[in-house]
């Protein structure tokens, strides 16, 4: 399919995800081979009347191949200038967010709200596609109040939306349950634009499963935090260059990413952050990502919630590199 400019056989794309997929996160997940990654949603109104916050989301790296700006609201003519706006003209192309779930969000008519309101969402998604020459998809739900995604996913299509990207849960469900495959199956079988699925995808087993469903690439979320690498788990991938991370071995053997190469990633995730944000701002930000990577290493408690608790960045990566058991080469 074609994302941007590229073609690509089976894209992996890294979701958006609020107060996640910030620069550090985008670029890391981008060298274990994620082929595009998008930004954490970002206000088409607030960036018309107040872009200081949008500016620090929309900071991006050279190791993002391509980079996607998400873009909410539910006023057309702010979404219009989104589009227009200096501050996204480095990013490849723009999706639009209607699938949110989060009931500050619905509250607004945003989000997943527009599900039930398919003639202000093809306004919008037309306003977009005619403000720019870039790629505009859309990302969406199985539904709000009724579960009309196919309903919803042809308007996306008649309206010009380049390809969509499914996440088969409703809002109801948020994130709980199991993602409908067969609901992603039916929106691939009926439109002739591409279509993402996004849900469940953690392992192998699941990429199969998503991948029978006939979809053109999958994006992955939930099942990247703490483990950017699972790109390159899922592409069985090791053709990295380990400088980048500043570590010399980054697979085993048996081809698994080592401790020592998970523990770079962790380093060079907080560097990128600490060359851009103020330190006592990214003392707790930071502080779930670390949490994350640090879910599957063997710690006890005391030091699980010591590293939960630290508000000092350094110490926090001792922490971690312990816990890793890797030394300093």
């Amino acid at each position: 399919m074609k994302i941007a400019s590229k073609e690509i056989d089976f894209p992996f794309v890294l979701a958006p995800m609020a107060g996640v997929t910030d620069v550090g996160f985008r670029c890391v997940a981008s060298f274990f081979g994620a082929d595009a990654t998008v930004t954490e949603m970002l206000s088409a109104r607030a960036m018309s009347v107040n872009p200081t916050k949008t500016a620090y989301m929309t900071l991006t790296t050279e190791q993002e191949k391509l980079k996607i700006a998400q873009i909410f609201g539910h006023e057309p003519e702010f979404l219009q200038k989104a589009v227009q706006n200096p501050l996204l003209e480095k990013f490849d192309m723009f999706d639009i967010n209607m699938g949110c779930p989060a009931p500050k969000i619905i509250k607004n008519g945003e989000g997943a709200a527009l599900m039930d309101n398919l003639p202000l969402a093809s306004k919008i998604i037309s306003a977009c596609k005619n403000a720019t020459t870039k790629q505009v998809s859309v990302k969406f739900r199985k539904g709000h109040k009724t579960e009309n995604f196919l309903e919803f996913a042809r308007m996306c299509e008649e309206s010009g939306a380049d390809f969509v990207t499914f996440h088969a849960r409703t809002v109801a469900e948020g994130y709980s349950g199991k993602a409908d495959y067969d609901a992603i199956a039916t929106v691939k079988a009926k439109l002739d634009i591409a279509v993402i699925g996004n849900g469940d995808v953690v392992d192998e087993k699941s990429l199969n499963l998503m991948r029978a469903t006939g979809v053109d690439g999958v994006m992955i979320g939930r099942g990247s935090l703490g483990r950017p690498w699972i790109f390159a788990e899922l592409q069985k991938s090791n053709n990295f260059d380990g400088a980048f991370l500043g570590t010399s071995k980054l697979f085993d053997e048996q081809n698994k990413i080592t401790n020592l190469a998970k523990f770079a990633t962790v380093k060079k995730h907080l560097e990128i952050l600490r060359e851009r944000f103020d330190e006592k701002w990214l003392e707790n930000y930071i502080r779930k990502h670390l949490l994350w990577y640090a879910k599957d290493l063997p710690m006890t408690a005391a030091i699980r919630n010591k590293l939960a608790t630290c508000d000092n960045l350094d110490e926090s990566l001792q922490i971690l590199q312990e816990a890793f058991g890797v030394e300093n080469e």
